[in-house]
């Protein structure tokens, strides 16, 4: 007897549409995924896309260093002067305008202390000179110039100090010609303080920073889109608080003129 030959089944209609249906919907997904990234990226700040590609590429070629080094004279040496290297420096522009800033000051500096040698020269050896109270001292962010508290502000105090206002705004004179941005950072030492106006370290160094601000704006004449304040308190020693010597030399307010290459890390002051 012949066998039956069995009848093949019928492939399931629509299997053949379903597949090419499939292909088809990844392929749209894709595309507009695409054009999502496309719209993106062209929102992106042209200066701060270029300065990350930058660092990107200093890092991936190889050409980044971290070198710890001290520059100039320092509220504690080997700490507060230390510059960590990172890629390309300033322009020979703008490192030529930090070293007028730092010769202005320093000349500034010396003209006060022989002033005050002249006018009292029974006194020389015997009272505190400028030169130890501001200290002028670049590191990898910018040249910073650092105050002790005691030349500014009475102890626990937020106010300045007779003749204050005249020292800030003599070394403002000297910052205002420069397009730098200008941050302002006030520091204590771990002693806690807990007032009505002060609950803590921080209001104190803030307050401190803003009051220093204020004398550049109104009496030095930079511009305030240029300037910012930082507060931080007792969290940012230059040594530790260990002693009435190293508790001194944490109390401080900094006034930083940033490098340029960190201006994409400052908020835009045009809408």
């Amino acid at each position: 007897m012949a066998r039956r030959r069995k009848k093949k089944e019928p492939e399931e209609k629509g299997a053949g549409m379903e597949r090419w249906l499939l292909t088809y919907s990844d392929l749209i997904t894709l595309l507009m995924a695409f054009f999502i990234l496309m719209y993106a990226m062209s929102q992106v700040d042209v200066q701060k896309y270029s300065a990350v590609a930058n660092s990107l590429s200093l890092v991936l070629t190889g050409q980044a260093m971290s070198v710890l080094e001290t520059q100039g004279p320092s509220l504690a040496e080997g700490i507060s002067g230390q510059q960590v290297k990172e890629g390309p420096g300033p322009s020979a522009q703008e490192q030529g305008q930090l070293d007028e800033v730092r010769k202005q000051i320093a000349e500034f500096i010396k003209a006060e202390e022989a002033q005050a040698q002249a006018q009292n020269p029974g006194a020389a050896g015997t009272t505190t000179r400028l030169s130890d109270s501001i200290v002028i001292m670049e590191q990898e962010r910018g040249l910073v110039i650092s105050f002790k508290d005691t030349l500014l502000f009475a102890s626990g105090s937020d106010e300045l100090a007779p003749g204050a206002n005249g020292i800030i705004t003599k070394v403002g004179s000297a910052l205002k010609g420069i397009p730098n941005y200008i941050r302002v950072e006030g520091h204590t030492d771990n002693l806690p303080i807990h007032t009505g106006k002060f609950p803590s370290n921080w209001e104190l160094s803030a307050l401190r920073a803003t009051n220093v601000v204020r004398v550049l704006q109104t009496g030095a004449g930079i511009p305030p889109n240029r300037l910012s304040v930082s507060g931080y308190g007792e969290y940012r020693p230059l040594v530790e608080n260990s002693d009435n010597l190293s508790r001194s030399m944490n109390r401080r307010v900094d006034i930083v003129i940033l490098k340029k290459k960190y201006d994409y890390f400052e908020p835009s002051s045009t809408p």
